[in-house]
């Protein structure tokens, strides 16, 4: 790599950063859910919607593991010239560029809740507590490994880590940037 870096966002951060509202958004929706008792009643809603956050907490959890583990098995060490992105800012553009798909499930998981009190407040929920496993995962690796995986912004502009843009990720030590591996904020 020539002079010109650069700049690379956290790819645990990334895959974090939906996280939070997901999991904020399907509580909510759970909890508008169940204040009606819908077609099914209650009880049924409370029940498929409790199956469905454990089932796509696990789909979310495992999906494009195997590509996460390719890229990071060739992975190239950041440049000196490279721009390590805070992760707030990181954070804050996957949250903007995705606040109508999160506002989107939001009001399809409280329109179910007609049919199926609370089942798709915990479909959501379910989808933010995956992508924490997903990187709680990347950070156990980080940590055996004893280095940051980072991936270019310009790659990973739509906010998915290991799209077809993606050609590879970078390396840093574990003492890089201002997120702790898993893309936890360092303490």
């Amino acid at each position: 790599m020539g002079r010109g870096g650069q700049s690379l966002a956290r790819v645990a951060v990334i895959v974090r950063a939906g996280a939070v509202p997901l999991w904020w958004l399907g509580v909510l929706a759970a909890g508008i859910g169940i204040v009606f008792p819908g077609l099914t009643g209650r009880r049924i809603g409370v029940y498929a919607g409790a199956a469905l956050f454990v089932v796509c907490a696990a789909a979310v959890a495992l999906v494009h593991r195997r590509r996460y583990s390719a890229w990071a098995e060739r992975t190239e060490r950041a440049g000196r010239h490279d721009y390590l992105q805070d992760r707030r800012v990181t954070t804050r553009n996957w949250r903007r560029a995705h606040r109508w798909w999160l506002l989107a499930g939001f009001l399809v998981a409280v329109a179910g809740s007609l049919a199926l009190p609370g089942a798709g407040g915990g479909a959501l929920a379910g989808a933010g507590a995956g992508l924490w496993l997903k990187a709680g995962w990347l950070g156990r690796r980080e940590r055996r490994e004893d280095e940051l995986l980072w991936v270019r912004t310009d790659w990973a502009g739509s906010g998915r880590p290991v799209g077809k843009q993606v050609k590879g990720f970078r390396t840093t030590g574990v003492a890089a940037g201002d997120a702790a591996p898993g893309g936890t904020r360092r303490r």
